[in-house]
């Protein structure tokens, strides 16, 4: 029994450690498979710097510092007039392209919604009865029921994301009446680890988060 609780000790401590490491990885190897996409483009475009572009190739973490440099410039070149002009003759241009125009017209709709500043989406942590009635979970509001399925709805309903245990990436889309759902005062990330930790970690209630003085 000793020698159990020591290995329960033991994997309490590596494994958040383990993960973290695991998911940081995981979030390099795509912006360093980015970087090696735009060098081998750059050289079957230009052979002739092939072998700058091979030590480029080769230098650990880099991949990662251009990316990120390359998100952030964009970024800034975007943010002002000219950018935004720039940007809607570009959407212009990808809209006249079959396939493409409904891939990447959807993603960036999801896109906007979701980072806007502006934007309700995953802003608020709800409980909603799912999958019956009397059974509750927690779901994220994304916004409301519009066009030809708002006319289908009787009362007034809001759209939510049911997130998945342990893996919240993967859930399920619901339209609910408002008047069903209870909303909750924890943050969207006191509910995110809730749901992870399959209720393990329970946020504390509003008035234990503060400490008095």
């Amino acid at each position: 029994m000793r020698l159990k609780n020591l290995f329960v000790a033991g994997l309490l401590v590596w494994l958040p450690l383990t993960i973290t490491i695991w998911v940081l990885w995981q979030l390099l190897s795509v912006f360093d498979g980015i970087f090696r996409a735009v060098i081998g483009a750059l050289d079957a475009v230009a052979p002739s710097l092939q072998p700058l572009l091979d030590n480029l190739a080769r230098t650990p973490g880099l991949g990662v510092v251009v990316v990120v440099a390359a998100i952030l410039l964009t970024g800034l070149l975007v943010a002002n007039f000219v950018g935004q002009w720039w940007l809607r003759q570009w959407d212009s241009v990808i809209a006249r392209i079959p396939i493409v125009k409904s891939i990447y017209s959807s993603v960036k709709q999801v896109s906007d919604t979701l980072f806007s500043s502006n934007g309700n989406a995953f802003r608020q942590a709800v409980m909603v009865q799912y999958p019956r009635s009397g059974s509750w979970t927690i779901a994220f509001v994304t916004g409301q029921p519009g066009g030809e399925v708002a006319r289908h709805l009787p009362g007034e309903h809001i759209s939510v994301y049911v997130p998945t245990t342990p893996n919240p990436t993967s859930g399920f889309f619901l339209m609910v009446p408002r008047a069903e759902v209870v909303e909750l005062s924890m943050s969207v990330d006191e509910a995110l680890k809730y749901v992870i930790s399959m209720g393990v970690v329970a946020p504390l209630p509003p008035s234990a988060q503060a400490p008095s003085r």
